[in-house]
């Protein structure tokens, strides 16, 4: 599906490509790297679920690949990473995350990426009218820096999309320790990772997330 057909079926999203200007303050486009072999380890063995999402904090095939340590080095400053990915059918916004560290997204299908920013949460909520919407192309590498919400790309043809996610090490691992759910701590989820999630979520609000979304679950349609 092209931007043009994307925005045509999306009257309701403000929807921009990469290169407009307006993504350089979430993060930027990554080139002069050779992905070849993750996107074909990602396309060969790794699937899409029937419905939601699947992630992997890191994959060993994948870490050991020669364009793995030029990240660690180049973009992480020799900082550990995990090179996994995120797969999936979502088609909501449902949630917005954030680190203290950047992110590297690798489209290796079409995808929707929704963004905002750290410092437009208010009082630890966050307005989905400060949200903007990405188009990110297959083949396409995007480092999102540590002041972007983001989550979960969204689809945007009926077989879902895959997209790498390098990140540093145990980002998304399971916390080692109890906090009392007082100022910033209350939407630390797990480690390196700070969460809102959207009120109809009720399966991550069981598991301990905090709801601070305002506004609707946005959704992204493509039919």
């Amino acid at each position: 599906m092209t931007l043009n057909e994307l925005r045509e079926l999306n009257p309701h999203l403000d929807i921009k490509g990469v290169t407009n200007l307006a993504f350089k303050k979430y993060g930027r486009i990554v080139t002069g790297y050779d992905f070849t072999e993750l996107i074909k380890y990602m396309e060969n063995n790794t699937e899409i679920p029937e419905v939601g999402t699947i992630y992997s904090s890191s994959e060993a095939v994948m870490k050991a690949d020669e364009v793995s340590e030029h990240i660690e080095k180049d973009i992480f400053g020799e900082m550990p990473i995990q090179v996994g990915y995120c797969n999936g059918k979502s088609s909501n916004l449902n949630a917005l995350e954030y680190h203290k560290s950047s992110e590297l997204n690798i489209a290796v299908t079409d995808m929707l990426l929704f963004l905002g920013r750290v410092q437009d949460i208010q009082e630890w909520q966050y307005d989905v009218k400060n949200l903007d919407a990405f188009f990110v192309p297959e083949g396409v590498a995007v480092e999102l820096y540590a002041t972007t919400l983001h989550f979960a790309p969204c689809k945007i043809e009926p077989s879902g999309f895959k997209c790498i996610v390098i990140s540093p090490k145990e980002t998304n691992h399971k916390l080692q320790h109890e906090y009392d759910k007082q100022g910033e701590n209350r939407l630390l989820f797990m480690k390196n990772k700070w969460l809102l999630v959207h009120p109809s979520r009720e399966d991550l609000l069981e598991r301990g997330a905090y709801s601070g979304i305002n506004g609707a679950n946005l959704e992204v349609f493509i039919d």
